[in-house]
């Protein structure tokens, strides 16, 4: 891939959540001038990005309010863009509905026009997702396979990724749609499975709680390391035309594998012993299974994934009881892990 990057400019929503942060990383090392829009909060929730705060400029604004994207486009003149934010947990879009069409659906629109008004040379990277997939007819997933969502989240990113190809073909822009598949590291939120997972056996290991309360064990996904799916959005826009790439490990895995994984990392082997199945947690329609078929990101793009799901299990985990050794946290005092308040759900990065 073309590596003379230096002098560009890059324009990443989502900038303060897993993927953005560890794309700003990546990006600055390339040479990259990096912006990163960022919503007006009482207390900014820059955790994911405080090692960048002197190196990257933060712009206001929202995937809600046209006139501030339209303004963090013009100001930040971008060679690329990176659209990462979204309300992104999938949970949440059953109950916050309406907002999670607002912020993923037409957000996107609501950028594509900035960018068809203001910077319409800019390649632009839309982050899709395997949710779109849902009830799937067939498995391996590719590029080809056709769309039936099976939440609110899945149905705003559908509409997001034909908005992108509309404006592809309509515009003649340079919009990409990237369907990555679930990609985890000890930057990914609370309350998501897997950062639930590993917290939850820190927890437990360090003797601050005796269980976790989960929704099921059966539902099987393609886990990959975020940092190596980052690398892939990077590619993605390097491409010579737009295109849509799938980004994936080709393996898949129980929420059960991830728990058990988890566990043997800290030497506790009866892990049934501390998982408890709470139906508040179980979602109106379950997406049972994912997988994907990353050859043609593979082929064309040159990017193929490392970090094998036990590793990347060990890293979660590891990560987290070396943080609650540093920073103690009280157990709950029914023995059940308390997990800390979610950041709010609006425009929070991938």
């Amino acid at each position: 891939m073309p590596s003379s990057s230096a002098g560009k400019r890059a324009l990443i929503t989502g900038i303060t959540g897993q993927d953005g942060s560890y794309l700003a990383e990546q990006l600055l090392d390339k040479g990259y001038e990096v912006f990163g829009l960022v919503r007006r909060l009482s207390s900014p929730n820059t955790r994911n990005i405080v090692q960048l705060l002197d190196r990257v400029t933060l712009l206001d604004g929202d995937l809600l309010d046209p006139a501030s994207l339209d303004q963090a486009v013009r100001v930040s003149a971008p060679d690329e863009i990176y659209n990462l934010a979204a309300q992104s947990f999938v949970g949440a879009s059953f109950s916050q509905p309406v907002l999670t069409g607002e912020v993923t659906a037409l957000g996107a629109l609501r950028l594509f026009e900035a960018v068809r008004t203001r910077a319409d040379r800019a390649r632009v990277y839309q982050a899709s997702s395997s949710e779109m997939f849902g009830r799937v007819v067939r498995s391996p997933q590719n590029e080809s396979t056709e769309f039936h969502p099976r939440s609110p989240y899945g149905v705003a990113k559908v509409y997001a990724y034909w908005a992108a190809v509309n404006y592809r073909e309509s515009y003649g822009l340079y919009i990409s749609n990237g369907i990555l598949y679930n990609h985890e590291s000890p930057r990914r939120g609370h309350e998501f499975v897997t950062r639930k997972v590993s917290d939850g056996v820190a927890r437990i290991h360090l003797g601050l709680a005796t269980t976790i309360r989960l929704g099921t064990l059966t539902t099987r996904r393609d886990w990959g390391y975020a940092p190596e799916y980052t690398d892939l959005m990077w590619r993605t826009l390097q491409a010579p035309a737009a295109d849509d790439f799938l980004g994936a490990t080709g393996e898949d895995h129980s929420v059960e594998d991830f728990v058990r994984l988890a566990f043997h990392a800290v030497g506790i082997e009866d892990y049934r012993a501390h998982v408890e199945l709470d139906p508040r947690f179980a979602r109106p329609a379950e997406v049972d299974h994912l997988c994907g078929d990353p050859s043609k990101a593979r082929e064309k793009l040159g990017w193929t994934p490392h970090v094998k799901f036990p590793e990347l299990v060990e890293i979660m985990v590891r990560h987290d009881v070396e943080e609650l050794r540093a920073r103690p946290v009280p157990a709950h005092p029914g023995g059940v892990v308390r997990m800390p308040p979610r950041e709010p759900p609006a425009t929070g990065g991938r």
